[in-house]
């Protein structure tokens, strides 16, 4: 099918943890970091990137089917086994692109090698407070109704997930829920130190929202800005928190355009 990716899938050991990775596509490498709700293994997004890019797909640690680590604390502590992870591919210049949570995870990367990456992606990041409002809390709503709040329309929601989403699908997002709470708590999705990190990035970095983001509002974008006066912001109008759900195509054609492999 058109939107289906024939990944070629591996375990690795990083990290003491057997770490899944799924990869496909050919073009220059690019790590996709997953959100904090998991990743379902195919989605026209992926299929998009494969055309332009090697892209390479773990599942974090203690997500999905990747082994959980019982020493991890901090998202900080996901992004040095990223590191790791590139480094035993010989890819430490991979392109990141980090969606919503992920997005945190690709800022810690960039932070500590902050002219390795060939760019830096970030899509509705979590990781810097927000000046106004408020990250949403996922403690406070059921699995599937903090799932739903990532998508402007209903309708995209479906298309991924079903109008009904399975037993399975709810344990993974149960699964996703604990690791979030172990690695992202208290404070509750975001960094105190990260904002003072980001200054010295000097890959090209791209910011990109959509414009009706109930998860993490979009005005936090001037944070992001503040924080890397030399990243681009792009805002996706009609779009929730998870843009590679409901606008892929928009997506992928800023993120190539950005790392000009369009």
């Amino acid at each position: 099918m058109e939107n289906q990716v024939a990944w070629q899938e591996s375990l690795l050991p990083i990290a003491g943890v057997q770490l899944r990775l799924r990869r496909a596509g050919k073009g220059p490498p690019l790590l996709v970091l997953h959100r904090d709700t998991g990743t379902p293994d195919q989605l026209p997004a992926y299929a998009l990137l494969a055309r332009h890019f090697d892209v390479l797909l773990p599942e974090h640690p203690g997500y999905g089917q990747s082994e959980r680590p019982g020493w991890m604390r901090s998202v900080r502590d996901l992004a040095v086994t990223y590191r790791w992870l590139l480094g035993a591919l010989g890819l430490s210049r991979a392109a990141l692109l980090g969606l919503g949570y992920g997005g945190w995870v690709a800022a810690e990367m960039a932070s500590m090698a902050p002219g390795d990456p060939a760019q830096a992606m970030l899509v509705g990041p979590m990781g810097i407070k927000p000046p106004q409002g408020e990250i949403l809390d996922q403690a406070l709503l059921s699995h599937i109704d903090y799932a739903r709040a990532g998508f402007h329309d209903p309708k995209a929601f479906e298309a991924v997930y079903g109008a009904e989403p399975s037993t399975d699908q709810l344990v993974e997002w149960d699964i996703c829920r604990e690791m979030n709470f172990r690695l992202a708590w208290k404070p509750y999705m975001h960094s105190l130190t990260l904002p003072h990190l980001l200054g010295g990035l000097r890959s090209p970095t791209l910011v990109a929202w959509g414009a009706e983001d109930r998860v993490v509002p979009a005005g936090t974008a001037e944070a992001w800005r503040q924080a890397m006066p030399q990243a681009a912001v792009e805002i996706l109008d009609g779009c929730g928190h998870c843009a590679e759900m409901e606008k892929p195509a928009e997506l992928v054609r800023l993120v190539a355009t950005f790392a000009r492999v369009a």
